[in-house]
């Protein structure tokens, strides 16, 4: 095993962590069309897409283990003789396994996207609940609905409506995603800081791993826009 296929062997785990990470968004998503649809957090359905998202969070949890061991012992071999790269396969199975078996089910559950899942799911059908109740009372006049859209869904960046809402964890802050992802890589090619729009947020290196996509209130987005009739 060359050190030129280890790095291409890293690369394609990241970009299939990617994708599982992209997956269990949709898992998510579509977790809250069934709140929505069915009222609900207790059918079979809801039951079968966590499971889905646990086994997710499996998949992510072996392939971190197995980075972690492949980086660890090819830091190891690089300041051994050559022939311990003949080895190198076998020692990183070894430290896989050795890894793998101290995840436990309780580090699949703190996965953070099995914490937003459950989270979400909790908050989509608490705010549904609330939406029906008030409707029930009385509609909201149309001028204060304009102003919680104006205050709630415009990207700081953009100044137009998000479409995938992402929220800053350091700061609770919201951007547009491609605009926030734009803005960052655009920083970091001129290797410059990318700071928080918001007036008088401190927060002045905004990372790609501090944002998180809020699938909650990309679906308030939504439906408010299909109850204003916007396009």
């Amino acid at each position: 095993m060359s050190l030129g296929s280890v790095q291409s062997t890293l690369s394609n785990l990241k970009s299939c962590q990617a994708d599982i990470g992209e997956y269990m968004d949709i898992v998510s998503d579509v977790a809250l069309g069934i709140v929505e649809a069915q009222g609900t957090t207790t059918s079979p359905a809801m039951k079968k897409l966590e499971e889905m998202i646990l086994e997710c969070s499996r998949l992510d949890g072996e392939i971190n283990c197995l980075m972690e061991s492949v980086d660890e012992l090819t830091a190891q071999a690089r300041h051994e003789p050559p022939e311990a790269m003949a080895n190198l396969q076998n020692s990183v199975q070894e430290r896989f396994t050795e890894l793998l078996s101290g995840v436990s089910q309780a580090d699949l559950e703190r996965h953070s996207k099995v914490v937003a899942f459950r989270e979400n799911v909790r908050k989509y059908a608490m705010q549904a609940s609330q939406a029906s109740a008030g409707n029930e009372e009385e509609e909201l006049d149309e001028d204060i609905a304009v102003t919680q859209s104006q205050t709630n869904f415009i990207c700081p960046l953009t100044q137009v409506e998000m479409v995938n809402p992402v929220r800053n964890k350091k700061c609770n802050h919201y951007y547009d995603q491609e605009a926030v992802l734009g803005m960052i890589k655009n920083k970091q090619k001129n290797k410059k800081k990318f700071r928080c729009p918001k007036v008088g947020c401190g927060n002045t290196d905004v990372q790609q791993s501090d944002l998180e996509l809020d699938l909650v209130l990309k679906r308030t987005i939504q439906n408010n826009k299909r109850q204003s009739g916007k396009p």
